[in-house]
């Protein structure tokens, strides 16, 4: 079989192969900031930052993270949605040398209290929100700091007064004592020495990031993403949308940094191409539309739940949306009919692509203007290899059967963190085993068809049945709970539960949701609730899910 058959229909303007700078990847903002030092790099809810005076926040969190007793390796929480203050932590982490741990800010306290014990952070860098949740669970973790911003502080001063005001709708303000370890994010960074600072890292094995996420077994793993991983896919990503111009585009920032698809082709890419990131806090359909039209963005990096939101506002028609040009849809398989309304309303090319954490994550995507074929991911990013292969053998199957993908290349993970059996059942030989079943037709462009794991993609967001099951399973009344993904025309999947109550014993779906909401991220929470007599098992008493699935499917078609 022809080892690469999608390279003919590669653009002639995107290489093959590239070369990938072995430096820190804060150097990406080094460099944009020395080029383009006046041009801006955030616009913000009416306020603009500079290249210059990003970078030079950076180097003072960067002195200021250091002079917290930060090492080379030590690990940073960052728990903040998209404002200046996760770009400036971002990078003020990486120069210092440091890890970046992005933590979704949606978390509740078990899961918080998990991956920051998981990773070891030392410090955590997060929103006055957010502080009381954090504070509950700060005395089971390492953290020796806590860094506290506000949304207020990156406001245009008419807003920054304006805030309380509007704040106080939602209940009281937040409050946070400052001390010895608690330190507010603006007096650090205005006390900071700004000298110029940047950790050398060896940028095939250093690591930037640690991005958790589920697995099969439902507690979160974490993914171990070097320097030269995201540097890579940074660059594979970026030379894929070659029409970009350095130092003109203007990125919509709506995906969470704290999401790797965010991260790594708004972010990441944004800061590389010297865009300007137009950060959106909350992804909220009105603002999202007068600021396009305001902002005139011309990249929407993007899940299909946002078009999906966009095609089917009312008034859609009344806004102009013609700055967009390019936009790459990942992390939920985008329907055709949204691709193809939100290009006749835009003009600009909607192209799906495919990825996962372990590989920083794109692997996959459609040309953008170039040859694309509706309803595959696409074709292998450049230095990209993928292939599929019967699961159980490892061998490559013949062109058009099923199989499982697996693919190689510079942004594949170094492993799972404290995790080597697992990383060692998941990569081998180099090749990552995706755990996702996939096609390949005779031109090299792959189609997903199912997902070995019974992980749930919702909004983007992966969601681990176990760890939805193991909450169900702790309220008084559940004998028996399993949970599984069920098609959704606006969020890709959502989350159904099916449970057998104890004997004598009552709940209904409002005080199930209740209780799950208390537990777990608000995406996590079933949106349905079956009870049932029993529920399909195996002969070892092992829960069909498979079954139960089908049963669903077959009731939704009849």
């Amino acid at each position: 079989m022809n080892a690469k058959p999608w390279l003919p229909f590669y653009p002639s303007e995107v290489a093959p192969a590239f070369d990938y700078p072995k430096q820190n990847l804060a150097l990406f903002l080094v460099r944009s900031a020395h080029k383009y030092p006046n041009r801006p790099a955030m616009h913000f809810m009416g306020k603009t930052i500079s290249y210059k005076k990003l970078l030079e926040s950076a180097y003072r969190m960067a002195n200021a993270l250091r002079s917290k007793g930060l090492k080379k390796g030590d690990r940073v929480a960052i728990m903040l949605p998209n404002c200046p203050q996760v770009v400036i932590a971002y990078y003020g982490t990486l120069l210092a040398g440091g890890i970046a741990v992005m933590t979704n800010p949606l978390y509740m306290e078990r899961e918080l209290a998990y991956q920051l014990k998981d990773a070891g952070a030392k410090i955590i860098i997060t929103l006055d929100q957010f502080y009381a949740r954090l504070q509950k669970i700060t005395g089971e973790t390492m953290l020796e700091h806590t860094i506290v911003t506000s949304i207020p502080d990156y406001l245009p001063l008419l807003k920054k007064v304006l805030y309380p005001f509007v704040a106080k709708k939602d209940g009281p303000l937040p409050q946070v004592e400052y001390s010895a370890t608690v330190h507010s994010f603006t007096k650090i960074i205005a006390a900071a020495d700004k000298t110029p600072y940047c950790e050398t890292v060896d940028a095939e094995h250093d690591l930037a990031l640690l991005q958790y996420t589920g697995g099969t077994t439902g507690v979160p793993k974490g993914v171990m993403l070097t320097h030269m991983n995201l540097i890579a896919n940074t660059i594979q990503s970026a030379n894929w949308c070659y029409q970009v111009e350095e130092g003109k585009e203007r990125y919509v920032a709506a995906l969470p940094c704290f999401h790797v698809f965010g991260l790594t082709v708004v972010l990441n890419q944004g800061i590389y191409r010297a865009g300007m990131l137009i950060l959106v806090p909350k992804f909220e359909l009105n603002s999202i539309l007068k600021m396009i039209e305001k902002k005139r963005p011309t990249l929407f990096p993007g899940a299909p739940t946002m078009y999906i939101a966009l095609i089917n506002h009312p008034k859609i028609k009344d806004y102009n949306l013609s700055s967009i040009n390019a936009c790459i849809s990942g992390s939920a398989a985008l329907p055709v009919e949204v691709q193809d309304r939100f290009e006749e309303l835009t003009k600009g090319r909607l192209i799906e692509g495919y990825g996962l954490t372990e590989a920083s994550p794109v692997t996959h995507a459609n040309p953008i203007w170039a040859k694309r074929k509706i309803g595959t991911i696409g074709i292998p990013l450049p230095d990209t290899e993928a292939k599929v292969v019967n699961p159980d053998t490892g061998e490559e199957v013949a062109l058009g059967e099923p199989g499982e993908l697996i693919v190689k290349g510079p942004q594949i993970m170094k492993g799972y963190w404290n995790r080597p059996e697992e990383t060692f059942d998941t990569i081998r030989n180099g090749w990552l085993f995706t755990g996702d079943m996939a096609t390949m037709d005779e031109e090299g462009y792959f189609s997903i068809i199912d997902r070995k794991k019974d992980m749930i993609i919702a909004s983007g967001f992966n969601i681990y049945p176990r760890e939805i099951e193991e909450v169900l399973y702790e309220h008084p009344a559940v004998k028996e709970a399993v949970v599984v993904g069920i098609k959704d025309a606006y969020r890709g999947e959502t989350v159904k539960a099916f449970i057998v109550l104890k004997d004598g014993q009552t709940a209904d779906p409002k005080d199930l949701e209740k209780f799950c909401r208390s537990q777990l991220a608000a995406y996590k929470v079933p949106r349905q609730y079956v009870f049932r007599e029993s529920l399909p098992k195996t002969l070892v008493g092992k829960v069909l899910r498979r079954k139960l699935l089908e049963e669903e499917e077959e009731t939704s078609a009849g």
